[in-house]
């Protein structure tokens, strides 16, 4: 088992940044691809970033790429996503996840993921 916590949300305005945070607790996660996910009001959950267990390789959403940066660092367990230039699309609940492969690419369907944090909300006004 696995615990995810997400940290770092708030309320920002547009044009503001944030930095999620994502701790990790009772497994090593260095061998997992980790990524973020984000769930908008009244809308599926999507893929927003991902990185894979020696960011080796990462991805991003279309709407994400210019201004997102996913990071981690296994000796801490810790994944991050430093967030620029927020729109108010950006806004959703935001979530950790790890899969448990140690691959060169990374899933971007979120049933593809084994574990799950509780979410951290993100708001951003106009």
């Amino acid at each position: 088992q696995v615990q995810l916590v997400e940290s770092g949300g708030g309320l920002v305005q547009a044009g503001d940044s944030l930095r999620l945070s994502c701790a990790a607790s009772g497994r090593a996660v260095s061998i997992a691809t980790m990524a973020w996910f984000r769930q908008p009001p009244g809308k599926e959950r999507e893929f927003v970033a991902g990185i894979t267990w020696n960011a080796g390789r990462v991805d991003y959403a279309d709407a994400v790429r210019a201004r997102f940066t996913i990071s981690r660092d296994n000796p801490k367990s810790m994944m991050y996503l430093q967030m620029n230039s927020l729109t108010p699309e950006d806004t959703a609940v935001y979530y950790c996840t790890v899969r448990w492969k140690q691959e060169s690419t990374v899933p971007l369907h979120a049933n593809e993921y084994d574990y799950w944090g509780q979410g951290t909300q993100v708001t951003v006004s106009a």
